[in-house]
C-alpha cells in the first residue's frame, strides 16, 4: 500500500476524438512497482498514430497515452523502497529481464515487455505507476537542465542510439540519415559523435538546416527528387568529397513510405539499412538487391534499458544537443498541442508538463 494520491491525466477514449481530462486515485503499488510524479512527457509520432487510429494500443481505451517520461519516484512497493525520492527516466520499453530474449541481450523485444501509454496508463498525467526494475537514475544536480527537459531521452534520443549500435558503424563510415525530424536529428548527432561522415536527407529545408547545425556535413533536399536522382546526388557528394563508396550505413527515420523506398534504393555493396521510422503503409521491393549487394537490413524497436545511462551521460555532458530541439507546453494544453503536431506546425518536439516549473 502507498499513501493515496489524487492523480489526474488526459485519457484517450477513441480514435479521432480529443483527450479527456479525468481524475483518478492511486493507493497501491505492487512489490515490483513504483509511483512516479511526472516532470515531463514527450509527444511522440506513435502517440499521434494511436489518436488518429492508424495504430492500436495494446490496452483498450480509456487509456492515458505518453511513453517519454521523466519524473521523481514518490512511492514504491516493497522491492524498490530505496528508490523513493530518486529522479528517473522511464524507458519506453520495459522488459521482463528473465526470458530467453532478455538473456540474449535482445530485451528491447522481450515478449513480456510493457510500454507506458500502450500496455498501461502512461505519462500524460500527474503520476504514473511503472515497474521499478529498469528505471534510469538521473543525478540530483543537473547543470543547465531541468528534469522535464530530459523526458525525450526515453525514446527520441535512445532509439537512434540503439540503431547506430545495431548498424556496426565505425569511424570514417558514411552515414545517410533519411528523415531528420524528432528521431533523425539525434541519429545525425550519434553518427557524428561516432566519427562518421553524415549526409542528412529530408523534404523540409528547415529540418535540414537544423541537422546541418547539429552534425550533418552535407544535406540534400529530396522534395523534388526521384529515387534515381537522390542516389546520383549522393554519389556526386561521395566523389567530390572522397567519401566511402561502399558499406554505407543508411537509416530511414521518417516512417514515410516514399522515404523507405528511397532508403532501400540506396543500398549498395556491403550497405546496411536500418528501418527506424514506422508506417502501416506497404511498399513493393526487389529483395534480391540484398543478395546482389551482399547488403543487410534491420529493424529497430525502441532501445535496451542498458543503453540509457550512456545516452543520458552524453546529453548531460553536452555531446548531444537537446535543448534546441524541444519546447515546453502545459499538459492542460495537450489537445491544442496535438492539433499543432497533426498539422505539422510544430518545429520542435513538444514536452507536456503537469505544471510549468517556476523560472
Amino acid at each position: 500500500m502507498v499513501a493515496s494520491f489524487d492523480a489526474w491525466g488526459y485519457f484517450f477514449l477513441e480514435a479521432g476524438a480529443g483527450l479527456e481530462r479525468r481524475h483518478f486515485g492511486i493507493d497501491h503499488c505492487a512489490a515490483h512497482e513504483v509511483l512516479v510524479q511526472v516532470a515531463g512527457c514527450g509527444l511522440c509520432h506513435t502517440d499521434l498514430g494511436f489518436m488518429d487510429g492508424t495504430v492500436r494500443t495494446k490496452q483498450a481505451p480509456p487509456l492515458v497515452l505518453g511513453h517519454e517520461i521523466s519524473g521523481v519516484v514518490v512511492a514504491a512497493g516493497d522491492d524498490f523502497l530505496d528508490l523513493v525520492g530518486s529522479r528517473v527516466l522511464v524507458p519506453a520499453v520495459l522488459p521482463c529481464g528473465e526470458c530467453t530474449l532478455c538473456r540474449a541481450g535482445r530485451d528491447n523485444i522481450c515478449r513480456r515487455q510493457l510500454m507506458p501509454g500502450n500496455d498501461f496508463n502512461g505519462g500524460f498525467a500527474s503520476h504514473v505507476v511503472v515497474p521499478g526494475n529498469f528505471l534510469c537514475p538521473v543525478p540530483d544536480v543537473l547543470d543547465g537542465f531541468d528534469l522535464w527537459q530530459l523526458a525525450v531521452i526515453s525514446d527520441a534520443v535512445t532509439t537512434p542510439y540503439q540503431s547506430l549500435q545495431r548498424s556496426g558503424l565505425r569511424p570514417g563510415d558514411l552515414a545517410i540519415v533519411i528523415g531528420v525530424g524528432g528521431i533523425g536529428t539525434y541519429l545525425v548527432q550519434h553518427a557524428k559523435n561516432a566519427g562518421a561522415h553524415v549526409i542528412a536527407v529530408d523534404i523540409d529545408d528547415g529540418k535540414l538546416s537544423v541537422a546541418h547545425k547539429q552534425g550533418a556535413e552535407y544535406t540534400l533536399c529530396a522534395r523534388d527528387m526521384s529515387e534515381r536522382d537522390l542516389k546520383q546526388a549522393i554519389k556526386s557528394l561521395v566523389a567530390e568529397h572522397n567519401l566511402p563508396r561502399y558499406q554505407w550505413k543508411i537509416f530511414e527515420a521518417s516512417g514515410a513510405v516514399a522515404a523507405q523506398r528511397s532508403a532501400f534504393a540506396l543500398l549498395g555493396f556491403g550497405a546496411i539499412l536500418g528501418i527506424v521510422g514506422f508506417t502501416m503503409d506497404k511498399l513493393e521491393l526487389r529483395l534480391s538487391n540484398l543478395m546482389a549487394f551482399d547488403a543487410d537490413v534491420f529493424g529497430n524497436w525502441g532501445c535496451r534499458p542498458a543503453h540509457y545511462p550512456e545516452v543520458l551521460k552524453q546529453v548531460l555532458d553536452g555531446q548531444i544537443e537537446l535543448l534546441a530541439n524541444i519546447e515546453q507546453h502545459p499538459l492542460d494544453e495537450i489537445n491544442d498541442v496535438v492539433a499543432e503536431a497533426q498539422g505539422h506546425r510544430l518545429q520542435r518536439r513538444a514536452i507536456l508538463v503537469p505544471e510549468i516549473p517556476a523560472t
